[in-house]
């Protein structure tokens, strides 16, 4: 019997590939299941075939009309998994992901950019936050409770919950580690230091810097030109060995380090598309970003020797892949959990200098946050700006000089000298083009590469609050135990254990602080040199141009 599926959401399929653009409510003839990668093939009522992501119709049972109405029907969470076909999705960021059956290879889509934009709002408005639903196998149990952990205070305090793509069994709480119950012995070699200077305190410095080059995107693609995708070339200045890695393994990498650093902010991905997917400005807008997000990995102290990272960098063979991809997933040092790796000094810290550290940099980030909002809008109104009014005002400019001296040459008669005139206005008109043509060209030497590091900005500076409020949680842990510990219902020695141990958090926050100050200092410092320079040298450019055509008046 013949299938059919409605389409949940609008999907625009690339031109000139195999994809085909499907509307919302549209009825479609399902051909073909075994495309892979969570596609699927079918046929829509003009006759005409193509793929479309399999997350976003529903199969129809054999009792519904083929008539059905446009609004989609939205499925719920808890339906069966014949609801979405043979593979089962989860709600993550924006996006949905194939479950744990799939994640060992390489070729699991479940963050592929072809179906990574469903909005929030098409499921968060269909999803009551205030009941509690069966999730599907491999869903974190997070997102469908109120508290990451319900059993304590802590969980609740730590503010937003970072969603898991993993089972709920990845989801550590740092609760463990502050009281104790953690038993994981980190080998000396794989300790991190925490050390003081006349800063503070700070991560201890690279030893050996290395750098990383992103370069090279090429559209490749497999299933017999089916699936086509974009690779970036990674290659380290420590073996100079490339590996090839598209945006969907940098998304795979970006939410391991979230998982696991939850005091270090993660710089950012260039954002996700859908459309224009193989435009070459956008491709080398994203390689650019990717390049920033790169570079502020490898200045970073703890950032750039992380085993996932490492794994990330230098593995080729698809077997050593799997299985490092794997151990990272059970990865037991996750969350406040990793302060296990910590050797920090011996000293105690005083809480209130410690508050007082923290709610100065609370108030930093927040104004920091709009600042840098502010000027990546700037930068976006910009380059529209440049692109658009300035260089079609210029080109108008040049052709109402241009048409007047194209007037007086027809009534130039033998003077030499109105002849000149008349050739010098055409100058004119063509100078300002060319000037809208600089226009067009200019932004991607200036107002490009500073979004392009306020976009990293964004990222950082927007993740530091989680960081703040996972400590908060930590202190408020710890200010719980001295409670019990007053009421006879903990034990001083284990009180003492818990002080420890929040000092080796506030350790963690205060060198990342540190850290982050440092290196704004000199990335901005370097940053807006960068964008001074340039603007300065387009603006010569034009006074030169418009100095060159003022001495064809005076010859």
């Amino acid at each position: 019997m013949t299938t059919q599926v409605q389409a949940l959401y609008d999907f625009m399929g690339d031109p000139g590939t195999t994809e085909m653009s499907i509307t919302s409510g549209e009825i479609l003839t399902l051909l073909n299941t075994e495309i892979g990668e969570g596609w699927w093939e079918g046929k829509n009522s003009k006759g005409e075939t193509g793929l479309f992501p399999a997350a976003y119709v529903r199969k129809l049972t054999p009792d519904e009309s083929t008539h059905t109405k446009a609004a989609p029907a939205v499925p719920r969470y808890d339906q069966a998994a014949d609801d979405w076909g043979d593979q089962q999705y989860s709600a993550g960021d924006n996006n949905y992901q194939r479950t744990a059956s799939h994640e060992d290879g390489w070729d699991d889509d479940w963050d592929d950019d072809t179906y990574s934009e469903i909005g929030p709002a098409q499921h968060k408005s269909h999803h009551n936050q205030n009941s509690q639903l069966t999730p599907l196998p491999g869903m974190p149990i997070s997102e469908y409770s109120n508290n990451d952990d319900t059993s304590s205070n802590f969980g609740s305090t730590v503010g937003t919950v970072r969603k898991s793509k993993f089972a709920p069994s990845s989801k550590v709480s740092g609760e463990s580690y502050l009281l104790g119950t953690l038993n994981v012995e980190v080998p000396d070699q794989d300790k991190v230091y925490i050390i003081q200077d006349e800063e503070g305190y700070i991560w201890s410095p690279i030893t050996q810097p290395y750098s990383v080059t992103v370069a090279s995107p090429k559209k490749e693609s497999k299933f017999k030109g089916i699936k086509s995708f974009i690779a970036y070339q990674l290659t380290p200045s420590f073996n100079n060995i490339q590996v090839s890695r598209r945006y969907k393994h940098f998304d795979w990498l970006h939410e391991r380090l979230q998982e696991k650093f939850t005091l270090i902010p993660i710089p950012p991905l260039p954002d996700k598309q859908i459309s224009g997917r193989y435009d070459e400005q956008l491709i080398e807008r994203r390689r650019v970003q990717l390049q920033e997000f790169v570079d502020w990995m490898c200045k970073h102290p703890v950032l750039s020797k992380c085993e996932v990272w490492q794994h990330f960098l230098t593995c080729t063979d698809e077997k050593r892949w799997k299985a490092g991809k794997r151990q990272a997933e059970r990865d037991p040092l996750l969350s406040l959990n990793y302060c296990i790796s910590l050797a920090v000094p011996e000293k105690a810290l005083l809480q209130s200098q410690v508050d007082h550290i923290t709610d100065q940099c609370h108030t930093f980030i927040a104004s920091m946050d709009t600042s840098v909002k502010s000027v990546t809008n700037m930068c976006v109104a910009q380059t529209k700006r440049f692109q658009g009014p300035y260089k079609m005002d210029c080109q108008k400019v040049g052709e109402a000089f241009y048409n007047l001296g194209n007037a007086l040459s027809l009534d130039e008669g033998t003077l030499i000298s109105t002849s000149k005139l008349t050739s010098a206005i055409k100058m004119t008109g063509g100078a300002y083009i060319e000037i809208g043509r600089m226009y067009d060209e200019q932004p991607k030497y200036d107002w490009d590469p500073l979004g392009d590091k306020f976009h990293l900005y964004k990222g950082i500076v927007g993740s530091f609050p989680d960081c703040l409020a996972n400590h908060k949680g930590a202190v408020q842990k710890k200010r719980e135990c001295e409670r019990l510990t007053a009421e006879h219902k903990m034990e001083v020695a284990q009180l003492n254990e818990v002080l420890r141990r929040t000092d080796v958090i506030s350790y963690a926050l205060l060198a990342e602080i540190n850290h982050f100050k440092t290196e704004r200092t000199t990335d901005l410092k370097a940053t807006m040199q960068k964008f001074l320079r340039q603007q300065i040298t387009f603006y010569k450019k034009i006074v030169e141009k418009l100095e060159t055509t003022l001495q064809q008046y005076e010859e």
